[in-house]
């Protein structure tokens, strides 16, 4: 087994970025959900209300970012000076850093929404669920509760078999595509090792209206469809899984093509 294909998503809940190489951080790969978008309240917003936000392509551009919706183009720098305003992922409360009047302005008149650019502060942690993690201390970035999301090449061809329409990896928005023959055969995995990092694999992704979203179009699929037919075999207790939540337990470079070792 192969590292087939690696992602990062540097604004939450945008078009994510390919990648060759990742950087290996205790958040995960770099750059990765480092931003959000923010309603009045600093409570984050993603497709699951607003699936236009899945046009909104992200390019990195040295220190700075490019962003396409359309005909519409903007290019900022990431900031960590802008106002400091509170924020809230599922639950989580933080202290973020607006990403200024400009950018926010591009984003209102694309989604047609008020909203705010913000960036995690590098002075918080906003700790993994420490039931999972082991400890308090293990951070993530504004990913909805994990540093790194796995899923497997198997297991879409397994559900890609029982759908009229075949699906993209890149609906169910991983970090580490791992490229295998057996479908599933994550959901056993409790630890591996790539290219010298070692990986917790400690809790299975629980799916949701996000994956039913053309990530091209911002189009939602009305039949439901992967997540109803996913729903009659992938359901546990906790939702219906696909892909593995891990966090990795030391830093460095990875790429694809590297060999995949289970060591639990």
């Amino acid at each position: 087994m192969r590292v087939n294909s690696l992602y990062i998503y540097p604004i939450k809940s945008c078009r994510g970025i390919s990648l060759s190489r990742a950087e290996v951080t205790p958040k995960g790969f770099r750059h990765d959900r480092e931003m959000m978008l923010v309603d009045a309240s600093g409570k984050f917003l993603t497709q699951r209300q607003h699936p236009k936000m899945a046009t909104i392509g992200v390019t990195l551009a040295g220190e700075s970012i490019a962003l396409s919706a359309g005909d519409r183009e903007i290019s900022f720098q990431p900031t960590f000076t802008g106002e400091k305003i509170p924020v809230e992922v599922w639950g989580d409360r933080a202290i973020a850093i607006d990403q200024g009047d400009e950018v926010a302005r591009w984003f209102e008149e694309v989604l047609e929404i008020p909203c705010r650019l913000v960036r995690q502060s590098p002075d918080e942690i906003r700790p993994v669920n420490p039931s999972y993690a082991g400890d308090s201390s293990t951070p993530v970035s504004f990913a909805d509760g994990y540093p790194i999301l796995l899923t497997n090449t198997a297991s879409l061809a397994d559900l890609n078999d029982r759908l009229t329409e075949k699906i993209p990896m890149i609906r169910f928005r991983p970090n580490l595509v791992i490229e295998s023959e057996r479908p599933f055969i994550e959901s056993g995995w409790k630890s591996i090792e790539i290219a010298g990092i070692l990986y917790s694999l400690v809790k299975p992704c629980s799916r949701c209206l996000i994956t039913t979203t053309d990530q091209q179009t911002g189009e939602r699929n009305p039949t439901k469809e992967p997540l109803k037919t996913l729903a009659t075999y992938r359901t546990f207790a906790g939702g219906i899984m696909f892909g593995e939540n891990v966090i990795p337990r030391k830093t460095g470079m990875i790429a694809v093509g590297d060999p995949v070792t289970i060591l639990e």
